[in-house]
């Protein structure tokens, strides 16, 4: 298949920015033929991330694996707010809490170089992407149970991006990220904030002294959010970002 083949077969299939993912597509196939298959993929409306294997994504690249959650643009304003807080601390520790691909953390620690870093996800599929790309310490279990018990109350930065969709917007999702995406990382429970909220409640115990959670919510969210965060003794803050479309609520301790 040649790039112009593969351009009128993204077209055909809907892809809006065909000569881009073309050319993304054919830098990432070893010839013609894999450039097909590649295409098929892409047109049967698999990420292209996940097609290609890479996402690029504030100023790394990210490895990724058929079925592991794709980091979003939106999700910048989170490494921003946890490069600064983290950035001010004399010796701060980092935990990227539901992490997918390890996307944040690598993000971080790209800006932030040698930041101490542990990450956690419940699925073995991501935890197996995040250790391609940030090595060791990336642990596999439920939220806090996952975390080795050393670091109860030493956690300077807790980046936990959670899922945060409404169970029942799920079906309104586009097609790439309901078909190809777990389920695990895109449910929120009846107001996207159910995984939040027990991020939220064990807080405390493993933040240090003035410790910070940040967790990316949707505008619809905030009220409740600063609500969940004030429910469990924490101090409240929103961060926006216009450009992206993104907030982020951080939770002090």
């Amino acid at each position: 298949m040649t790039r112009e083949q593969a351009i009128v077969q993204l077209r055909a299939a809907g892809c809006v920015f065909a000569e881009d993912e073309a050319d993304v597509l054919a830098g990432a196939a070893a010839g013609p033929a894999a450039l097909s298959e590649l295409v098929g993929r892409r047109c049967a409306g698999e990420p292209l991330e996940q097609v290609v294997g890479y996402a690029d994504f504030c100023g790394v690249r990210v490895r990724l694996r058929p079925g592991v959650f794709v980091p979003r643009v939106r999700s910048e304003l989170l490494v921003r707010v946890a490069v600064a807080e983290a950035g001010s601390r004399p010796d701060p520790l980092v935990v990227d809490l539901c992490c997918g691909s390890g996307a944040l953390g690598l993000a971080v620690r790209h800006r932030l170089p040698g930041v101490p870093l542990h990450a956690a996800d419940l699925d073995p599929v991501a935890v197996a992407c995040a250790r391609d790309n940030l090595g060791g310490d990336v642990h596999q279990g439920d939220l806090f149970d996952a975390l080795p018990g050393e670091l109860r109350g030493r956690i300077t930065v807790l980046l936990a991006n959670v899922p945060y969709v409404a169970t029942r917007h799920l079906p309104f999702l586009p097609a790439e990220a309901r078909d190809h995406e777990p389920a695990s990382a895109l449910d929120g429970g009846e107001d996207g904030l159910a995984v939040l909220r027990a991020v939220l409640a064990g807080a405390r115990t493993w933040l240090a002294p003035g410790g910070l959670v940040l967790s990316e919510i949707t505008e619809a969210q905030v009220g409740a959010a600063v609500a969940a965060v004030d429910e469990n003794g924490l101090t409240p803050a929103v961060s926006t970002d216009d450009d992206l479309d993104a907030r982020v609520i951080t939770a002090r301790r």
